[in-house]
């Protein structure tokens, strides 16, 4: 091997595959950046989706924890929804719940979740004939209510549900 050769043998790298190897270094970068940052959106999605159901499952255990409707007989015979403030306070039957908002929300007894702070639970009733699910009668008029919870975090919907509460035999 001649001084050119050897010489040109430990030249190293040229401007050009530096330039190459730079590109490459920093494509992969911005696509882990890309991958980290939708990651976290990912997670923060579905934390909100796992509290929001977390939420409107204890609306539903409430709803079926509470008579179907007043027991007091003071209040017998006025037409079903909420009895007193907005938002609604005492909660002593299930028409109590009529178009109402919590914010704290609510957990499975009723009590406040202070610890859940821009988190809201607002809670829709119709009652439906017995005889076709699909058809809404009037307010009190049948034993059958669909319920219907949209929790909401900072005002954006995350999660709308419903169910059907029929009276039970013992109410």
């Amino acid at each position: 091997m001649n001084a050119q050769q050897k010489r040109s043998a430990r030249r190293g790298f040229s401007l050009i595959e530096v330039a190459v190897a730079t590109a490459i270094v920093g494509f992969a970068l911005t696509a882990l950046m890309v991958a980290a940052a939708s990651n976290t959106r990912v997670n923060d999605a579905g934390r909100k989706i796992t509290q929001a159901i977390f939420l409107a499952q204890e609306i539903r255990e409430w709803t079926l924890a509470l008579p179907f409707s007043d027991q007091d007989p003071a209040d017998q015979g006025k037409p079903p929804g909420p009895d007193g403030s907005d938002p609604q306070l005492f909660v002593d039957d299930l028409d109590d719940l009529m178009s109402v908002t919590f914010s704290p929300p609510r957990d499975g007894q009723g009590l406040p979740v202070n610890e859940l702070p821009g988190w809201s639970q607002t809670i829709g009733l119709s009652w439906r004939d017995p005889a076709d699910l699909t058809t809404e009668v009037a307010a009190g008029g049948s034993d059958v209510i669909y319920v219907t919870v949209t929790v909401a975090f900072n005002g954006e919907t995350i999660l709308t549900t419903s169910w059907l509460r029929t009276r039970r035999a013992d109410e």
